[in-house]
């Protein structure tokens, strides 16, 4: 298996994404929603061509769920 050690700044944007979807979700208004969804896009285009996925060990696909679940874990404090 694969170890991965991904850059700050990927890491903070998955984190980001997290935090964004997470208002989204609790948001009870209507007044933030396009706001919200539009940073959930500009997050994803952002982690998805990080130069980082060029040169990552092992798979892709293994790697984005290591990402994933790393700044999950940041999350909780985990």
């Amino acid at each position: 298996m694969a170890t991965y050690t991904f850059p700050d700044d990927l890491l903070q944007a998955q984190r980001d994404w997290y935090a964004a979807y997470r208002e989204l979700a609790e948001d009870q208004s209507s007044s933030q929603t396009t706001v919200l969804r539009r940073r959930l896009q500009r997050l994803s285009v952002r982690i998805t061509t990080h130069p980082y996925w060029a040169s990552a060990p092992g798979s892709v696909p293994a790697a984005r769920v290591a990402l994933k679940e790393a700044a999950w874990d940041d999350e909780r404090g985990c």
